[in-house]
C-alpha cells in the first residue's frame, strides 16, 4: 500500500471544503493586484517604479515558497505540517493589508516618534515595504496550501482538486472585486480603498482559520511510515535531495512543464500587473496621476470599472473551472490546456486592438478567464504525477520559481518599455499600457508550443 492508495476519495463536499481557504486567499491577492497601483501612484510612483515594486512578488515566490516548502515538509508540531504556515501567513497578511493604504500616515507617525521630517517619498517607501510583506506572507500560506492536495487527495483526483482550487480562485476574486462597484451601483456608496483592504484581510484570515480547523493532515509519523513503505515496495533508497535531483534532471517532461510555466506566467503577469493602469490610463484616458491632479470621481469610476473587468475575468474562471477539470479527465490535461491558452491569446490581441472600447475590454477579459481557469489547475495536475511522497511542499515550492521568475522580466523590461512609451493626452503625460498585451500574447504562444511537446 502506498500513501495515495490509502487516501479516501473526495466527495464534492470535501472538494468544496478544501477549496474554501483559497477563496479567502484570493481576497488578499485581488486587492493587492487591483488596488496597489492607485495607492502607489497617489504617493508619486511612476509606471517603472510601480513595476519595480511588483518585484516583491517574484522574490517571495522564488525565495519564500521553496524555503517554506522544505520547512513544511519537515515540520513536526501538534498542529500538523502545513497548518502553522497557513494560519501564520494569513494573520500577518491581514495586518499588512490594513496598514498598506495608510502608508503616508504611518510615515508621518514615524517622523513624529523620532522628531524628524520624513522625506516626501517616505510614504511610498512604507508602501513598498508593506507590499513585500503582503506578498511574502501570502506565499507563506499559498505554498503549503497547494501541498495539501497531494497530502490529502488521492492521486487520480488531483486534476479535480486543482479544478476546485480554480473554482475558489474565480469565486473569491469575483466577490472581492464586485463588492465596491455593487455598493456604488445599488446604494450610491463608494467603498474606500482602505475599507476594501480591511475586507480582504478579514476574509483571508477567517477562511484560512476554517481550513486549519476542518482539514485533517496526515501526521509526520504517518507520512514517514508511508514513505518507508513505498521504498520497501519499490526497492528505492533515495534521499530527499536525491529525489529532488531526479525530479528535475532525469524527467524531460517535468522540464517541459517548467518551461511552459515560465512563458505562461510572463503572459499572465502582463495582465495581472497592468490591467488596472490599462483600464484607468488607456481605456479611460486618465493621465499620469503622479504628475497631474485628477478629479476623484473620475478616478473612482475608472477604478470601479477595472474591478468589474477583473470580476468578469474571474467569474468566467469560476464558471469553467469544474468543466475544465472534467474535460481534462476525459481528453487529457494537455489538449484542454492548449485550447484554453489559445483563447487567452485571442483575448490579449483583442485587448490591445480594441483598447478604446470599455465594452470590448470587458468581454475580452471574460474570454481571458477561460485560460486563467486552466492555468490555475492543469499545470499543477500535470506536475503532481511526478511528485514522490514526502517531497510535496519542496517540489511545489521549487515549481513556483517558474511562476515567480517570469515576473522579474515583466517588472523590469516590460515596466521600462511602458515607462519609455510616453504619449500626450490633452497636454498631459500618459503611457502605452496596451503594449503589455502584445508581449503577453507572444509569450503565451510560446507556452502553447512547449505544451504541444509534452507527453502525457
Amino acid at each position: 500500500m502506498t500513501e495515495n492508495s490509502e487516501l479516501k476519495r473526495f466527495t464534492t463536499l470535501n472538494f468544496l471544503n478544501l477549496a474554501l481557504g483559497f477563496l479567502g486567499l484570493q481576497f488578499a491577492w485581488q486587492m493587492r493586484i487591483a488596488l496597489s497601483e492607485p495607492v502607489t501612484s497617489s504617493l508619486g510612483a511612476s509606471p517603472l517604479l510601480y513595476s519595480l515594486i511588483w518585484l516583491a512578488g517574484p522574490f517571495s515566490g522564488m525565495v519564500v515558497q521553496p524555503i517554506i516548502g522544505v520547512l513544511s515538509d519537515n515540520t513536526k508540531s501538534r498542529f500538523g505540517r502545513r497548518r502553522p504556515y497557513l494560519l501564520g501567513g494569513a494573520i500577518i497578511t491581514a495586518l499588512a493589508l490594513w496598514a498598506f493604504p495608510h502608508s503616508a500616515g504611518i510615515s508621518d507617525i514615524i517622523g513624529n516618534i523620532f522628531h524628524c521630517n520624513m522625506p516626501a517619498w517616505g510614504g511610498l517607501l512604507i508602501a513598498a515595504l508593506l507590499i513585500w510583506v503582503i506578498d511574502a506572507c501570502i506565499n507563506i500560506a499559498q505554498g503549503p496550501y497547494r501541498s495539501l492536495i497531494p497530502d490529502v487527495v488521492p492521486r487520480e483526483q488531483h486534476a479535480q482538486a486543482n479544478s476546485y482550487i480554480s473554482l475558489a480562485i474565480g469565486l473569491g476574486s469575483v466577490v472581492a472585486m464586485i463588492v465596491a462597484p455593487a455598493l456604488k451601483y445599488f446604494f450610491n456608496y463608494q467603498m474606500s480603498i482602505p475599507a476594501q483592504f480591511v475586507m480582504a484581510g478579514i476574509a483571508f484570515a477567517l477562511a484560512m482559520l476554517w481550513t486549519c480547523m476542518t482539514i485533517r493532515e496526515k501526521s509526520t509519523k504517518e507520512v514517514q511510515e508511508n514513505i518507508q513503505l513505498q521504498l520497501i515496495e519499490t526497492g528505492e533508497k533515495t534521499s530527499f535531495w536525491q529525489s529532488l535531483k531526479e525530479f528535475f534532471l532525469l524527467s524531460p517532461e517535468v522540464k517541459k512543464i517548467c518551461t511552459m510555466q515560465f512563458f505562461t506566467w510572463i503572459g499572465m503577469m502582463c495582465l495581472l500587473i497592468y490591467i488596472t493602469p490599462f483600464v484607468m490610463h488607456t481605456v479611460y484616458n486618465i493621465p499620469d496621476v503622479a504628475a497631474n491632479p485628477i478629479a476623484q470621481s473620475l478616478k473612482d469610476t475608472a477604478q470601479n470599472y477595472a474591478l468589474i473587468c477583473l470580476a468578469v475575468f474571474n467569474l468566467v474562471c469560476f464558471l469553467v473551472a469544474i468543466p475544465i477539470g472534467n474535460l481534462a479527465n476525459k481528453f487529457g490535461n494537455k489538449k484542454v490546456h492548449i485550447i484554453s491558452m489559445i483563447s487567452m491569446i485571442v483575448a490579449y490581441l483583442g485587448l490591445a486592438i480594441f483598447k478604446s472600447s470599455p465594452v470590448a475590454v470587458l468581454c475580452l477579459m471574460g474570454l481571458s478567464g477561460i485560460g486563467w481557469a486552466s492555468v490555475c489547475a492543469l499545470p499543477f495536475a500535470m506536475l503532481s504525477k511526478y511528485i514522490k511522497p514526502g517531497t510535496e511542499g519542496s517540489v511545489m515550492g521549487i515549481f513556483n520559481i517558474f511562476i515567480a521568475g517570469p515576473q522579474v522580466f515583466v517588472c523590469t523590461l516590460v515596466g521600462w518599455l511602458i515607462n519609455a512609451s510616453v504619449i500626450s493626452i490633452n497636454g498631459n503625460i500618459n503611457h502605452h499600457y496596451e503594449y503589455t498585451f502584445y508581449i503577453g500574447a507572444a509569450c503565451l504562444l510560446a507556452a502553447v508550443l512547449v505544451t504541444k511537446s509534452i507527453k502525457e
